[in-house]
């Protein structure tokens, strides 16, 4: 999607998921299950992904599996969704096959530890042939988004700034995201996508109400408190900003962007300390599209006095990111630092 310019080239993040609905074939969510079933009392509920963050858009097959050789099969329903019920405690595969795009998308799987009496939710992004998956991208979405009874028409017109968006007719998606918000007001989804268009277009105030009401209606939704935190950041409301990620970190502990954004937000309020912390953390989840982060940790370390530890992490930033957006940036502190 066109949107995810988001830490996209390392500038600004914005958190954006965008559903799509699509039409899909006859049938959806038919489960076969072995001789050898599984047995329980949890659900599994999850939702399968495109590489874009928007969800599949044809029935994909999804398998749950164990060690034990007992399995089941779905498939996902209208908006990517599937679920394995009456599954037992214990850990589980879920392997993804796009049936219908072999020659584009990997088989995918992840790890799944199932509780009792607790939600047991998981998305699975697909991976395109050849492609390493982007660590850029974080594809959170919260039960309540899935779970919202939104009306047709605003349907209609969401699906229609998600075309929009991807056509580059960012004011004509923004105008189609507030129709549909103006037909069902607690459309979180078209709230958090409104924000975060905002957002890019630079649209401060406007981005920042639009995210308030996002989080209201949904406190544990982890892509609207981010972006609410990204924007808070711009407008360096830093304490605030660092409430708002706490929040969503809370919601999905190993997200890089978030904590990315953590460490920006703690560098303006002068906690050194959380900001070196947040900066590794980003870089160790998020690998080399968060090699941005040791250019923040050198400025860190400069400002310090560590000489050394400011010159290692410029030296590592060229490392993995030679002919990156900041490469010059970086080759012109590691200049003055060993010039020094």
């Amino acid at each position: 999607m066109r949107l995810s310019r988001f830490l996209f080239k390392m500038k600004y993040c914005l958190l954006l998921v965008s559903l799509i609905s699509a039409s899909f074939p006859a049938v959806y969510g038919q489960v076969t299950r072995s001789a050898q079933n599984s047995g329980g009392n949890a659900n599994i509920r999850g939702i399968v992904l495109l590489p874009n963050g928007s969800p599949v858009n044809e029935p994909v097959k999804v398998t749950l599996k164990v060690l034990r050789g007992d399995q089941a099969t779905t498939y996902t329903e209208r908006d990517g969704r599937f679920e394995f019920h009456s599954v037992a405690a214990g850990e589980y595969t879920i392997e993804v096959e796009a049936d219908r795009s072999r020659d584009r998308f990997e088989i995918t799987d992840e790890k799944v530890t199932v509780r009792i009496n607790t939600p047991n939710f998981i998305s699975v992004s697909l991976r395109e042939k050849g492609k390493a998956q982007d660590a850029k991208r974080d594809k959170t979405v919260s039960v309540a988004m899935l779970d919202q009874k939104v009306p047709s028409a605003a349907k209609h017109e969401f699906d229609n700034a998600t075309q929009l968006a991807r056509e580059g007719k960012s004011e004509e998606s923004i105008a189609a995201l507030q129709r549909a918000i103006a037909i069902y007001p607690d459309y979180l989804m078209a709230l958090n996508d409104l924000g975060a268009q905002l957002l890019e277009a630079g649209r401060l105030d406007e981005a920042l109400e639009t995210l308030r009401k996002a989080t209201k209606i949904d406190p544990d939704s982890f892509n609207p408190e981010l972006n609410l935190g990204i924007v808070l950041v711009r407008k360096k409301d830093f304490a605030a900003a660092l409430a708002a990620i706490d929040r969503a970190l809370t919601s999905e502990p190993s997200a890089p962007a978030a904590h990315l954004y953590a460490a920006l937000a703690a560098l303006g309020v002068k906690d050194d300390t959380r900001a070196e912390r947040e900066l590794k953390s980003a870089h160790n989840l998020g690998g080399q599209p968060y090699a941005v982060a040791l250019i923040y940790l050198g400025k860190l370390y400069a400002r310090r006095g560590d000489k050394q530890s400011a010159v290692d992490s410029l030296q590592h930033y060229l490392q993995e990111d030679p002919a990156g957006s900041n490469a010059e940036i970086a080759k012109k502190m590691l200049a003055d630092l060993q010039a020094k």
